[in-house]
């Protein structure tokens, strides 16, 4: 009996592709799934995926591309141009960039171009309004923040875009494993921010997809 069964109808049902969650499973069952989608002449990505596994992968994949920083694992990387971004996915430190870059990677798996504003956080606040003409022409912002994520409340007083914040894992004592700020971003009082669990940058890049394909209908 086969231990997966393809979700191969959801882009005809919903209008996006399945996205394969890696962390749980093995190199051999990832190298099975990818070679699937591979076979029906598909793209596909596959979040988590811890290093020890990335060099079985690129064995089988070769023109894949591994990004060690969030674990995206993408069969064929588009070639997009920031220029043409309606999504900005910005972050309040460094430290978020895991976050940010599994948002990246997921857009982009999608064909749809992304801005990434890194490093903006609130404890240096003039970084963020330096940026607020170039971010004002996104359609949609993600907005990933550690510690007492403050940044997505800051970014709904600001702009008017539909805001997806992500309260990442990143911080001190109690900010440690992202609850300070997912509390935090939960009872915002930026009027209709939307909020992802922890670290979810796959379903904060989701939701953005799914708002950019109502503009367009």
């Amino acid at each position: 009996m086969d231990d997966y069964n393809l979700d191969t109808d959801r882009e005809d049902r919903l209008g996006f592709p399945e996205v394969i969650f890696g962390a749980t499973k093995s190199a051999e069952m990832l190298t099975r799934i990818l070679s699937d989608y591979q076979s029906m002449g598909r793209n596909a990505l596959a979040t988590r995926v811890q290093p020890e596994k990335k060099d079985a992968l690129l064995k089988h994949f070769p023109d894949a591309e591994y990004d060690p920083t969030s674990m995206s694992f993408i069969l064929q990387a588009n070639k997009l141009e920031d220029a043409d971004a309606r999504v900005g996915i910005l972050s309040a430190g460094s430290s978020d960039q895991h976050v940010v870059n599994e948002a990246y990677y997921t857009l982009n798996l999608l064909h749809t171009p992304a801005k990434r504003v890194n490093d903006v956080g609130v404890a240096g606040i003039h970084r963020l309004l330096d940026r607020l003409d170039d971010l004002k022409a996104m359609k949609v912002l993600i907005v990933v923040a550690g510690f007492e994520g403050a940044l997505p409340s800051v970014v709904g007083g600001l702009l008017s875009q539909p805001i997806i914040a992500v309260p990442s894992s990143v911080g001190y004592g109690v900010a440690t494993g992202g609850n300070t700020a997912l509390n935090a971003m939960l009872s915002s009082c930026a009027n209709g921010i939307t909020v992802t669990n922890i670290d979810n940058g796959y379903g904060a890049a989701m939701a953005a997809y799914r708002i950019l394909k109502q503009i367009d209908a």
